[in-house]
């Protein structure tokens, strides 16, 4: 068992039966469904992105759009990227 400060975390990731979570140090698993870490975390914190992905609004660097227009962020402090859902992409209209 291992506990994890929610302002660690970077993003939540649904895979199957489990829950990754990903912090700047690392990644663990949980079992919780990521409908309710939407329900239990501050939406001005963490933002769903995807049914499966909630993102730490803090760790966005930068927010890119391709020309398909397709969203793509671009975590700080990391190469890793996530990908926005047409379903969410209405976050980032006004940017």
């Amino acid at each position: 068992m291992q506990v994890i400060p929610v302002d660690d975390v970077v993003y939540f990731h649904a895979d199957d039966k489990y829950t990754q979570v990903v912090t700047s140090a690392g990644e663990a698993l949980m079992r919780k469904p990521i409908r309710q870490l939407t329900a239990e975390l501050d939406p001005d914190k963490f933002w769903q992105i995807h049914r499966s992905t909630l993102v730490s609004v803090a760790a966005i660097a930068r927010v890119v759009r391709a020309a398909t227009g397709q969203l793509t962020i671009h975590l700080r402090n990391s190469e890793r990227s996530l990908q926005v859902s047409r379903a969410y992409a209405h976050r980032f209209r006004q940017m």
